[in-house]
């Protein structure tokens, strides 16, 4: 909504240029600067401390649980929401079954089931009791204050590599270089806390730069399937090593990650004035319209000519017409590069020192020669690589260059040269961002996955011998597994009696 100072400073520029009353206000309120403002960091702060207050009392209540021991047995346990019992005759099993055995028995099955267990001996109404107490599930609660901590830690990392770290931008043509140096980037966005001796000396040539594309495949056909930079990085001492980035596998470079973030074509265009001397002589990035590369690009010549010139360009580079006769392009590769120039004259609007963008060109003050609009009817200028034309009004001429090797300029596929954008990342606290979303995700999922459980089992000396075994279990919130837990400690425990139950 509002550019910010950080990574559009031209455009807080052009909005106070255009909104004269309402940006002094819209900037007291830092609406420019919303990243470094005191509300935004205030929000930021408030959501620590409010994180932080919930997440240390709930830890030391965690920490006080994982001591305390399980809780007694309760006196009647078939008021729980689990519960199954039977009744052993006293010449069922031999004389070896007791009920001590038989708790004994009940409490190492649970601690196979990976349960923390408590031994109680009482006396019931029905005669006395041994029973064992266990309880499981901790891991629950630890996974949620892991994902907590997980939060906390990574809106830290991220705090902290915001402030720290950098992202510039570089559009290079194939045979460019440029030095890691803050001033060589078309667009850098840097952290509070970042120092330009942060940057790390080295430089990187873009050698080569080569798309595949689907040739085959009717309904894919002119897909792009790989893109990659062939470049060469220098070290501080000048140490020369080939490299490759491709999309998705960045170049560490350093401390840097180096990622291919787009591509294009960058069209050589060479413009003179009527005398023949050179006066504009550039390659252009082109900008993209569409899945086969119909580019739009802006030429500007302030100087040299009898008035300022400026050219909205369109390069086709498999140039064909439609049944209507608009011209466009029908594959992505160099198979009949064209490039339409539509030409204006006049007041390019770069002299008041007002910062403008190399990819938009203002024509309010100024008069078309070529193309719709023209006064004399002129159509728009095309060219093919290495073709020249006169610029109306005897103004100079425009040269489309072809930069084909030397004994190969009938070779179009190679006329046009390609042009790479290539993202600079630095954020040192990557590695503890992973980190941290890692143990988010696994402490999230223990939170979700592992239930709380409490069980008992209950052995009752009945008159005659006789044993009652009992089990049961809490309805702790929503535990749809809670019976099928229950019945099936009460299949193991008689399973280690040597008993069969039906349950």
């Amino acid at each position: 909504v509002f550019p910010q100072r950080s990574s559009d400073p031209n455009g807080v520029t052009q909005y106070f240029t255009n909104n004269p009353s309402a940006a002094p206000v819209l900037d007291k309120l830092q609406l420019f600067d919303v990243y470094t403002s005191a509300w935004f960091s205030a929000i930021y702060l408030l959501l620590f401390v409010s994180l932080i207050g919930c997440v240390i009392p709930r830890t030391i209540h965690h920490a006080k649980a994982l001591a305390s021991p399980p809780p007694k047995t309760p006196a009647r346990l078939e008021r729980l929401g689990a519960f199954s019992a039977f009744e052993i005759e006293a010449d069922a099993s031999g004389p070896a079954l007791t009920a001590a055995s038989a708790v004994d028995s009940g409490r190492a099955v649970l601690r196979k089931a990976g349960y923390r267990v408590r031994m109680f001996d009482g006396r019931g109404p029905d005669g006395p009791e041994l029973s064992v107490s266990a309880e499981r599930g901790y891991l629950r609660e630890t996974g949620n204050l892991v994902f907590h901590f997980s939060l906390i830690g990574i809106l830290l990392a991220v705090g902290i590599g915001g402030g720290v770290g950098y992202t510039g931008q570089k559009v290079l043509v194939v045979g460019q270089a440029f030095a890691n140096v803050r001033l060589t980037f078309d667009a850098f966005t840097k952290g509070r806390f970042f120092s330009d001796s942060d940057l790390q000396p080295y430089r990187l040539r873009l050698d080569k730069f080569a798309v595949k594309y689907e040739g085959t495949n009717r309904n894919a056909l002119g897909q792009p399937i790989d893109y990659t930079a062939d470049v060469t990085t220098f070290d501080a001492a000048g140490k020369a090593t080939p490299a490759v980035v491709k999309v998705n596998d960045p170049l560490r470079l350093g401390g840097n990650d180096i990622y291919l973030l787009g591509n294009g074509y960058a069209p050589w265009v060479t413009v003179k004035n009527p005398v023949g001397k050179t006066v504009y002589s550039e390659s252009v990035p082109f900008l993209a319209q569409d899945a086969n590369l119909t580019s739009l690009g802006i030429i500007k010549v302030p100087d040299g000519l009898a008035s300022q010139v400026g050219m909205r360009a369109f390069f086709y580079p498999t140039a064909a017409k439609s049944a209507t006769g608009v011209l466009g392009s029908v594959y992505p590769d160099l198979r009949n590069p064209v490039l339409s120039l539509v030409v204006f004259t006049g007041d390019l609007g770069i002299d008041k020192g007002v910062p403008k963008s190399v990819y938009v060109l203002n024509t309010d003050k100024m008069t078309p020669l070529a193309g719709p609009g023209s006064a004399d009817g002129t159509s728009a200028l095309r060219l093919k690589p290495g073709e020249t034309v006169q610029i109306p009004r005897g103004l100079g001429s425009i040269t489309f260059e072809n930069k084909a090797p030397a004994s190969e300029k009938a070779d179009l596929s190679q006329s046009v040269q390609r042009f790479v954008s290539f993202d600079v990342h630095r954020d040192p606290t990557q590695g503890w961002v992973l980190f941290f979303a890692i143990c988010l995700l696994a402490g999230l999922l223990t939170s979700l996955f592992i239930p709380r459980r409490r069980l008992w089992i209950k052995v009752v000396e009945l008159a005659g011998g006789r044993l009652r075994i009992e089990y049961a279990g809490p309805a702790r919130g929503e535990d749809p597994t809670l019976d099928a837990a229950v019945s099936a400690v009460a299949q193991r425990h008689s399973q280690q009696l040597g008993l069969r139950l039906n349950l």
